[in-house]
């Protein structure tokens, strides 16, 4: 696509997305002068559905008027609540609706997973993780090692950026599995750095590890909802995201969890059980035995919290109708166009780590500003910019197709340059 430094070119692409009548079903944050803030920071929290609050005046409603009696009278009863959500997060993530289901958070989900999936023994006791992966990723992985009795120290293996380098080379996490893979009992990424943008490509970093013998597991909470994951088709063995980001799930709000099917029906399978993942036609005799659902719904363990479901799957309904594919079109029309706009303001100012090509990426670009500190991130802020700071020197913006314009692109772009030269 050849793009233009120009308002009237950006308000052109807005008049031909046949997106753009998205926007109007989210909330946008107001600055006190009354105007919209140029929202980008979907990456870290999605905006609010306009729809959400029917939703969840619709469960209290129930509540009020039913008590317990909602769990099967309420307009949508809650006994089988999550269910009403599978088949629409299914889609997101390019699962089978019975490889995929809503429930807990991210991390929480995560220890659950690799319960199943971290299994080590004798030399085969290691975790390959990356070296700058979301913070909680590691102290998860951490603990697991610990809980085994092992020291982290020399079951994690860390992949590293090359010297003068910020993002993984595929070729190097290839090598690292091929050297070291009859030690590694878990391959588990993030499959969209959080910090750089950096795409990882699942089906192929799974072939790698499978072929070793290791079990590989992506924690998803950049991808979800940002990225077609074609989970099923990668062959992985699970996944995990949260549903707040791209997924505009509202704060804290509930994750997903993926098993592959062929793991549902392992009745060896370690696992922490709950009564929610219990066979549901039985599930309220209460005095039989564990009996796993033959669906990752037996990774559940709780009932599920409906107010915080109902957040998610008001969103979700907005995905099922605007569809993956359509929203990756324009993401990397709406990426393409910031990086397009910021790279105009000089190489010797700009520094995008993020890789420049679109299969290598989703809808966040990280910038860096040379001889910059926070404060540059301060301005563009009190200007109008919500976007978000990672230390030491990253601005991350995140123009999400759901909700974002060109315009705003173009907007950003008018408020860093003016922040710059001034």
């Amino acid at each position: 696509m050849k793009y233009e430094n120009s308002l009237t070119f950006a308000r052109q692409m807005d008049e031909k997305d046949e997106l753009r009548a998205y926007r109007s079903q989210f909330h946008l944050p107001i600055q006190k002068n009354g105007q919209a803030y140029v929202y980008l920071c979907g990456n870290s929290l999605g905006l609010q559905p306009k729809t959400v609050e029917a939703a969840l005046q619709q469960e209290l409603l129930d509540w009020k008027n039913l008590g317990v009696e909602g769990h099967f009278h309420a307009k949508n009863p809650w006994m089988p609540y999550h269910e009403f959500l599978t088949h629409a997060m299914a889609k997101v993530v390019g699962a089978k609706p019975e490889e995929v289901v809503v429930m807990n958070t991210l991390t929480v989900n995560l220890h659950l997973m690799m319960v199943s999936f971290y299994r080590p023994k004798n030399k085969r006791n290691k975790i390959l993780i990356e070296a700058d992966a979301f913070p909680s990723d590691k102290y998860a992985a951490e603990s697991q090692i610990r809980f085994h009795g092992l020291d982290p120290k020399e079951c994690l293996i860390e992949l590293k950026a090359r010297p003068g380098e910020v993002c993984l080379r595929h070729e190097d996490i290839q090598q690292v599995i091929e050297n070291q893979g009859d030690e590694i009992a878990l391959v588990m990424l993030g499959n969209t750095n959080y910090y750089t943008g950096q795409y990882f490509d699942i089906k192929k970093i799974t072939e790698w590890g499978h072929a070793k013998g290791c079990f590989v597991g992506f924690d998803c909470a950049h991808g979800a909802g940002n990225m077609p994951l074609n989970l099923h088709e990668s062959n992985c063995d699970f996944a995990v995201w949260c549903n707040y980001k791209y997924l505009n799930s509202g704060p804290g709000g509930m994750g997903g969890a993926y098993v592959h099917e062929r793991h549902h029906h392992d009745a060896a399978i370690p696992r922490f059980e709950g009564w929610w993942g219990h066979n549901k036609t039985t599930r309220f005799k209460m005095r039989d035995a564990f009996d796993p659902m033959p669906t990752t719904e037996a990774w559940q363990l709780s009932n599920p919290p409906i107010l915080a479901m109902a957040a998610v799957w008001a969103s979700l309904k907005i995905f099922d109708e605007a569809g993956m594919d359509r929203l990756r079109k324009k993401a990397i029309a709406l990426t393409g166009y910031m990086e397009f706009l910021v790279k105009s303001l000089g190489d010797d100012v700009i520094n995008i780590i993020t890789p420049s090509d679109p299969k290598q990426r989703g809808s966040q670009l990280s910038i860096q500003v040379k001889n910059a500190d926070k404060k540059l991130f301060e301005i563009i802020t009190e200007k109008g910019v919500i976007a978000d700071w990672r230390e030491p020197d990253v601005i991350r913006v995140a123009p999400v197709p759901m909700y974002n314009s060109f315009e705003d692109v173009f907007n950003f772009y008018e408020i860093l340059k003016r922040a710059i030269i001034n």
